[in-house]
């Protein structure tokens, strides 16, 4: 497993803050992001995926023209998306932005599809949220016929309930070599992992809080699920929020209070209690947040990809406005320091 873990990164482009305490520009933050990646790609971290957000606190609508620019600066890490919004996206256009970052990156691309966990979306680009389930089932449907007969001489035949069919249709441009990697992001939904298996799709579990043990039973779901519909088993991925300092108590210190602002802020939209230190010192102990010194958050990867099977981690380094710096520093020790320690954890076990 050591060899086969994948270790990653992810952000939303949350909008950080400058040295006084204000929300930096839009443009500013992009620009940061870009630069994180570069920094990941240098010090040897796997992936870096960029999230889909529609809302001010959130700098990245179009991940892929991020990723595009990226992939221009960048050698080795694969890009993909964390997650792309599909409900409310066109499959076709989905498909050909990101064949287009996989040229510019030379074959490093990857999707995750999903419906994320906000719904700005749906209003934004004239779509109805009663029809929230339906769409995505019908657009995941059509992404997977883009994924399987694209590229063939027959070309895409398709029919659905929401848009016109396809018959014997070419989408340009072609992926250069095999086809480009898709996961389907689940958030805990039976469903959703059934989905996965039937598609023959890698999952990507988003846990954002709790013992990430609870969701084994996905994961048997997600083999079982395989098993009788005959298909291979895929990669499975966890996606959680983390941070790394030089110590324990440097990486309390530094993140709580920005994260506690993020937290709050969607807390007041959903009607969710302010967070308290308690929750985020439980949560640092036996939930779903990777925080500390690079042995210990090594440490606890490593538990949990082997208590899931993992095939990548992915750590929201972001969060809220915690300093471009902060990240940048973060970024530097997850790469140097936690990734070699944990693929030694593993061959050790």
């Amino acid at each position: 497993m050591a060899q086969l873990l994948e270790l990653g990164l992810d952000t939303f482009g949350d909008v950080t803050s400058s040295a006084d305490g204000r929300p930096l520009p839009h443009a500013q933050v992009i620009r940061d992001l870009v630069e994180e990646a570069v920094l990941a790609d240098e010090v040897g971290i796997d992936f870096i995926g960029v999230g889909e957000h529609h809302r001010d606190d959130f700098a990245v609508s179009a991940p892929e023209v991020v990723l595009g620019g990226i992939a221009t600066r960048t050698k080795r890490i694969r890009l993909g998306s964390a997650v792309t919004v599909l409900s409310s996206d066109d499959p076709i256009r989905v498909f050909q932005r990101f064949a287009t970052v996989d040229a510019l990156s030379n074959g490093r691309a990857e999707v995750i599809l999903g419906r994320g966990s906000f719904t700005e979306s749906f209003p934004l680009f004239g779509f109805d949220m009663k029809d929230y389930e339906a769409l995505f089932t019908e657009k995941l449907d059509l992404f997977a016929a883009l994924l399987r007969d694209n590229g063939t001489p027959e070309g895409v035949t398709w029919k659905g309930d929401l848009r016109p069919p396809l018959t014997g249709q070419h989408v340009y441009p072609l992926v250069e070599a095999g086809t480009l990697k898709t996961w389907i992001g689940v958030g805990g939904s039976p469903e959703s992992v059934v989905r996965a298996a039937r598609y023959g799709l890698p999952m990507m579990l988003a846990i954002i809080g709790g013992n990430p043990a609870r969701f084994a039973p996905y994961v048997e779901l997600y083999h079982k699920a395989v098993g009788q519909l005959g298909g291979a088993v895929q990669p499975i991925g966890v996606h959680s929020h983390g941070y790394v300092a030089d110590t324990d108590e440097q990486a309390r210190e530094e993140f709580y209070a920005d994260y506690k602002r993020m937290h709050d802020r969607i807390g007041a939209e959903r009607g969710w209690p302010p967070y308290g230190r308690d929750a985020f010192e439980r949560e640092i102990e036996h939930g779903s947040l990777y925080l500390g010194a690079p042995e210990t958050v090594a440490r606890k990867i490593a538990k949990t990809a082997k208590t899931l099977g993992l095939s990548r981690f992915d750590l929201k380094y972001s969060a809220g406005p915690l300093a471009h710096a902060r990240m940048m520093r973060a970024i530097e020790l997850y790469g140097t320091r936690v990734i070699p320690r944990v693929r030694e954890i593993l061959a050790e076990a």
